[in-house]
């Protein structure tokens, strides 16, 4: 690795090109690796189908009035809101401990962003030791982060973009042996910045907080995380140990995953059949009715 990226050094110093790799291979200075613009960028990426794994739970703006979708589109809100009274444009999202949910919601944040007309978002899998965005979307995990850390291939060649969205995913990318160490790299931060230039939106999937350091790194380099939590599941003292790991710092909220799906449904069956088809309940019909005057 440490040879690699001599070569890349040694590349923006003097302004070359291309370098060899310790494979043998191209590799791509990290300056000039970005397209100057989101169309320049989008011409390159290969478009891929949007054919999510049904164990993904990716929402499906098709049915745009199910209570997950609503729920997301609420977060994209609330986000929205807080980029417009701070510098906002790449976000971690990450959870205490392994299986609370914290990819579910990553990734179907990136997908309401980019639903917004005009906007663009960015789903990049930095979760190097258990990846899953590649089999949320059924796309190849490499190439992807690693590769374009490494100098293999350009941003471009890390991408896919998703066929009918406004979404791009970059993978995982090639398993390597040490993923802190590549985390450390300061082509990390070049990367999270150039790419917030170029997309309206960034989502990072990181490692759990309590598991590695990756996490705890990757919100030093971002603009805010977004800690994922599950009923049943997480506890106050993890939920304690992760914000003092972050320092309570750059923390934007706390994602609340595995509500009851009753109690979704029936919120949500009751608002719409209630303004979307004029169904009123018996306390609406007469306002003189016990349960309405004890509210």
């Amino acid at each position: 690795m440490s040879r690699v990226h001599d070569a890349l050094r040694r590349a923006e110093q003097q302004g070359a090109p291309v370098a060899e790799t310790a494979e043998g291979g191209a590799a791509y200075p990290a300056q000039g690796r970005v397209p100057p613009n989101l169309s320049a960028l989008l011409e390159e990426i290969q478009e891929v189908p949007f054919a999510p794994a049904p164990e993904a739970l990716l929402i499906d703006d098709s049915r745009p009035l199910e209570p997950p979708g609503e729920e997301f589109r609420s977060l994209r809100t609330r986000l929205n809101h807080l980029q417009k009274l701070q510098p906002i444009r790449n976000v971690v999202v990450t959870s205490p401990s392994p299986a609370e949910g914290k990819s579910f919601t990553a990734a179907n944040l990136a997908l309401v962003e980019s639903q917004l007309s005009g906007s663009y978002a960015l789903l990049a899998d930095f979760d190097l030791r258990r990846p899953i965005i590649h089999h949320m979307f059924q796309v190849e995990r490499a190439p992807g982060l690693t590769d374009y850390l490494l100098g293999n291939v350009p941003l471009a060649g890390a991408i896919k973009r998703i066929a009918g969205k406004n979404l791009c995913v970059m993978p995982a990318g090639s398993v390597v042996k040490n993923p802190l160490e590549l985390m450390n790299l300061p082509e990390v931060k070049t990367l999270i910045t150039e790419v917030s230039k170029v997309f309206s939106w960034v989502v990072l999937d990181s490692p759990p907080l309590l598991l590695s350091a990756d996490a705890n790194l990757l919100g030093t380099l971002t603009d805010g995380t977004i800690l994922v939590v599950r009923i049943g599941t997480t506890t106050i003292d993890m939920v304690t140990r992760a914000m003092q790991s972050l320092c309570e710092n750059n923390v934007l909220g706390v994602v609340v995953n595995g509500a009851r799906h009753g109690e979704l449904y029936s919120k949500y069956t009751y608002y719409y059949s209630r303004y979307k088809y004029g169904y009123k309940t018996p306390e609406e019909t007469d306002p003189a009715s016990p349960e309405q005057s004890a509210s």
